[in-house]
C-alpha cells in the first residue's frame, strides 16, 4: 500500500481501526477471530492500526499486542489516553488530562499492547481543566523517556493545537472526516503551516456512505451504537438520496464501490490525510484496502465538494455540520 506522513511518521495511506471488533458495533468478536482479522490488514498493506485503551475497554489493545506480537518493528500504532470511565471499568466516559491518569494509561496501553514505545499516542478528548501546555509537557516527557515516538490530538480545534504544538511537536490530529461531515476542512490551513497529519476517523460515516445498509435496516440496541444513529433512521435514506446517488454514480465510473469513492474522496483532498475505516469482515478489509488505487481526477473532487455543499444531508453521529 502506498505510504502517507503524519508530520515525520510514515504510515500506510490507509490505517486500520480496531475499535468495532470489542466496541460499538455489537458483540464482540472472540479473540482468534479478532486476531485473524488484525493480520488480514496487515496482509492488505494496513501498517497503520489504531485502538484506544476504552475500547472494550483494555480487551481492544490487548488484541492489538497480540496480534502483531511477531512483527511489532512493521506496523506503526497508535492508541489513546484521557479519558477516564466514571464506573471503574464501565460507565460513562470522562476526559481526564490530569498528569498522573495519564501516566498510569500509559503504563497500561505498553503493557496490553506489549511494547515499549508507542508510536503515535493521542489525546482521546480534550479535558477543559487542564491546559494544553500541560499535556503537552507531559507528552514531551514521554517522548524523552523512550515511551512514546510521536503524539496528536483527537477532535482537535485550532486554539488547542497551536498552543500544543508550541510546547512539543504534535504529529497528527484524529477528528472525524467523511462526505457527511466536514467541519474540520477548516484545519487544513493550520495543518499545512505546522505540518500535522489528519487521521479521519469515521471516513465511511459508520458505514452509512458503504451504501450496504438501506432503509428499515436494525441494529442490536444492546451494544451496536448505530441503532440510535440518526444517519440510520428511515427518514434519514430519504434526505440522503442525492449523496447516494452522487457516490453510486462515481462508483460506477470508476468501476468502484460506494466506500472505496468515499475513502478515495478523502484521500484526494490532501496528500495528508488518513482515513482509518474499520471492519469486521474480511471481504470488506479487503475492499477498503483498494481505495488507495483509485484516483479521483482534481477536477471530480471539486466537483464532490461543490454538491455536497449544495446538498441535503441528514444529521449524522458526531455532528451535522458540513
Amino acid at each position: 500500500m502506498q505510504k502517507r506522513m503524519l508530520g515525520d511518521l510514515e504510515v500506510s495511506a490507509l490505517g486500520y481501526g480496531a475499535m468495532g471488533l470489542s466496541h460499538a458495533y455489537g458483540a464482540s468478536l472472540d479473540e482468534k477471530e479478532s486476531i485473524y482479522l488484525l493480520n488480514k490488514a496487515y496482509d492488505e498493506g494496513y501498517t497503520f492500526i489504531d485502538t484506544a485503551e476504552v475500547y472494550g475497554p483494555y480487551f481492544n489493545e490487548e488484541l492489538v499486542g497480540k496480534a502483531f506480537s511477531k512483527i511489532k518493528d512493521k506496523v506503526q500504532i497508535a492508541t489513546k489516553c484521557g479519558i477516564r470511565l466514571a464506573e471503574h471499568d464501565r460507565g460513562l466516559p470522562l476526559p481526564d488530562s490530569s498528569p498522573a491518569f495519564i501516566r498510569k494509561s500509559l503504563e497500561g496501553s505498553l503493557k496490553r499492547l506489549n511494547i515499549e514505545c508507542i508510536d503515535l499516542y493521542y489525546l482521546h478528548r480534550i479535558d477543559p481543566k487542564h491546559e494544553p501546555e500541560e499535556v503537552a509537557e507531559l507528552m514531551a516527557s514521554f517522548i524523552k523517556e523512550g515511551k512514546i515516538a510521536h503524539w496528536g490530538i483527537s477532535e482537535a480545534n485550532e486554539d488547542y493545537l497551536r498552543r500544543a504544538d508550541k510546547v512539543c511537536k504534535v504529529s497528527a490530529i484524529q477528528n472525524r472526516y467523511s462526505l457527511m461531515y466536514r467541519d474540520y476542512e477548516k484545519l487544513f490551513s493550520v495543518l499545512e503551516e505546522l505540518n500535522i497529519g489528519f487521521v479521519a476517523f469515521s471516513p465511511l460515516a459508520n458505514g452509512f456512505l458503504s451504501a450496504a445498509y438501506q432503509k428499515g435496516v436494525k441494529f442490536d440496541e444492546k451494544d451496536d451504537y448505530r441503532a440510535s444513529m440518526p444517519q440510520f433512521k428511515d427518514e434519514s435514506y430519504a434526505q440522503n438520496k442525492d449523496l447516494l446517488a452522487l457516490i453510486t454514480g462515481l462508483a460506477q465510473k470508476y468501476d468502484a464501490t460506494c466506500a472505496q469513492i468515499s475513502l478515495a474522496y478523502l484521500l484526494g483532498k490532501r496528500p495528508y490525510v488518513v482515513p482509518i475505516p474499520g471492519s469486521r469482515h474480511e471481504a470488506r478489509i479487503v475492499e477498503n484496502a483498494a481505495a488507495v488505487n483509485i484516483n479521483l481526477s482534481h477536477d471530480d473532487v471539486k466537483a464532490i465538494s461543490s454538491a455536497l455543499d449544495n446538498m441535503t444531508i441528514s444529521e449524522v453521529f458526531g455532528g451535522t455540520k458540513k
